[in-house]
């Protein structure tokens, strides 16, 4: 079947085509199309958590099965897209928590607020050597940056960093970093909360705690409906 797909802002600007025609296979669905262009365009798979799209001029679930004829818009936020200001990161270095916070700050914020979750000398009453902590790193990034843009959704807020290390870390040192700033402080402790509670809960990192003669893989929360959903469709 063939199909007619409109591209908007940048994602036009990403494509270098205002619209294309497809073939599809029979009971493609919108998600298949997400992924061809996902494929294609490295820049289309880094904003496609912020990607809202529509088949005939409504707004349709990736889920959705299309057919012969259909015209597919995709689009990226009214406000422009993901925040291309926003930080997100796995990395394997110690995380720079003074600059990357201060770096969010700008004249129309009033506040910034930081989580800085860091690794503890001990572990159901045994004491801690260290931490290590491994990821499945393209998925897990993905999800990060769907939860930065939800946050956007949710919550008056203007920017916000969200980095994980992997690998070895000592005590004391910061595995996850979440900092947001808004122009109000309300909406800043919200909006941390949720991040920190949802990356928990979706981000497929693991971690493993050592100590003196052994080690054992921490027991996490397992993964729950709301991270194989739609995004708008998880709880506050």
């Amino acid at each position: 079947m063939r199909v007619r797909i409109l591209f908007f802002g940048q994602l036009k600007e990403i494509v270098g085509a205002a619209e294309e025609t497809a073939e599809l296979p029979e009971n493609a669905s919108l998600e298949d199309v997400f992924a061809r262009y996902s494929r294609r365009f490295a820049k289309f798979a880094e904003f496609r958590p912020s990607i809202a799209a529509s088949v005939n001029q409504e707004y349709a679930d990736a889920r959705t099965v299309l057919a012969n004829g259909d015209e597919i818009a995709f689009l990226p936020p009214v406000s422009g897209g993901q925040h291309e200001t926003d930080i997100f990161g796995l990395v394997r270095e110690p995380i720079d928590k003074h600059k990357i916070a201060e770096s969010l700050k700008a004249p129309e914020d009033g506040a910034l607020v930081v989580f800085d979750g860091f690794v503890r000398n001990s572990f159901k009453g045994r004491q801690t050597l260290y931490l290590e902590y491994e990821a499945y790193e393209q998925m897990a990034l993905e999800k990060i940056r769907e939860i930065g843009a939800q946050m956007h959704q949710r919550y008056a807020i203007r920017r916000v960093a969200i980095v994980h290390r992997l690998g070895r870390l000592e005590i004391g040192e910061t595995s996850v970093l979440i900092a947001v700033a808004s122009a109000h402080r309300a909406a800043a402790f919200d909006a941390c909360r949720y991040a920190i509670d949802t990356l928990k809960r979706t981000v497929p990192i693991w971690k493993k705690e050592f100590f003196v003669g052994g080690a054992v893989w921490a027991e996490g929360e397992r993964i729950l409906e709301e991270a194989i959903s739609r995004p708008d469709e998880s709880e506050v």
